[in-house]
């Protein structure tokens, strides 16, 4: 078997995590699974799995060389890709990330049109708010708020996003419209815990940042989830412009304390490839980007 036959049976075996489901899913006989990876690890004199009653795990060296091992592979299929004209062809999966109030304000719309204009492509998305990992996560495009690490990839601007302060104009007419940080002592505030905000508030404007510690009248999981609290009238939230879009625009919540508010925030698309990406990708890019740049919720 050749080194290159190695690697892609033991990529199988660490993706897996079995010997036998990763014979099952090459299509090959268990007894040559062993053989190559007994093999693999003679030629590399390191012990690239752990071997168990309950099955086979990685070593150290084990998953450095998975890595390397995905990398490659994946190297070679776009290659092939390449080299056999899939590039330029409009079809397959498209694997989107992108957060989850995004998904609901803003993406929705911009994804039916594109799947509607390309209908060889299918779409998924995964919700998540921190920076995902392109290659390891296996994600075509993410939408990423926020400045880019240098190793984050191709990126495209697609606008900006405001942090902000909101409430109900119920709870203002109750509580009374705060004019300073200061009167956030007086204030009820709400905390979603997946937003990745504590307790503590950061306020800016003329004078240098400050901080103010609150206590949460609630905390939610999700940043959904309070803000339905906040348009129930139970408290300021913070939170970013896309969040709160609708809301906002049909005046359930209302904006407070804009001098304080923090810098805006840069909002991209990210991509592994560049120019080299494949058609679906580069085709997904050229139709969302002008239309997010033209949505209210990242440009207002």
């Amino acid at each position: 078997m050749s080194r290159f036959h190695e690697m892609q049976v033991f990529e199988a075996v660490a993706q897996t995590g079995s010997l036998a489901a990763a014979a099952r899913q090459l299509e090959l006989a268990p007894a040559t699974v062993v053989r190559a990876i007994a093999a693999l690890e003679a030629r590399l004199g390191s012990v690239l799995l752990l071997r168990s009653p309950r099955g086979v795990s990685l070593s150290a060296a084990g998953e450095r060389f998975a890595s390397s091992c995905q990398l490659i592979l994946e190297e070679v299929a776009e290659a092939e890709r390449s080299a056999s004209g899939i590039h330029s062809h409009h079809a397959g999966q498209l694997t989107v990330s992108l957060p989850l109030l995004m998904t609901h304000q803003v993406f929705m719309p911009i994804a039916l049109d594109y799947l509607e204009a390309f209908p060889d492509v299918q779409m998924r998305t995964r919700t998540r708010e921190d920076m995902p990992k392109l290659l390891e996560e296996g994600i075509d495009v993410a939408f990423v708020v926020g400045h880019l690490p240098d190793s984050s990839g191709f990126a495209v601007s697609v606008g900006r996003v405001k942090p902000m302060i909101c409430a109900s104009p119920a709870y203002l007419a109750r509580w009374g419209r705060p004019s300073s940080a200061d009167d956030l002592r007086g204030h009820r505030t709400l905390l979603a815990s997946s937003a990745g905000l504590g307790v503590e508030w950061r306020f800016h404007g003329d004078s240098p940042t400050r901080s103010l510690r609150t206590t949460p009248v609630l905390t939610c999981t999700t940043q959904q989830a309070a803000i339905r609290a906040a348009v129930a009238g139970l408290g300021l939230i913070r939170c970013v412009s896309y969040e709160v879009h609708q809301e906002l625009r049909s005046g359930l919540l209302e904006p407070v304390l804009q001098d304080c508010a923090a810098p805006e925030l840069p909002a991209q698309l990210i991509y592994r490839e560049g120019r080299k990406a494949c058609a679906r990708v580069r085709t997904f890019i050229d139709f969302a980007a002008p239309r997010l740049r033209l949505h209210p919720a990242l440009c207002d």
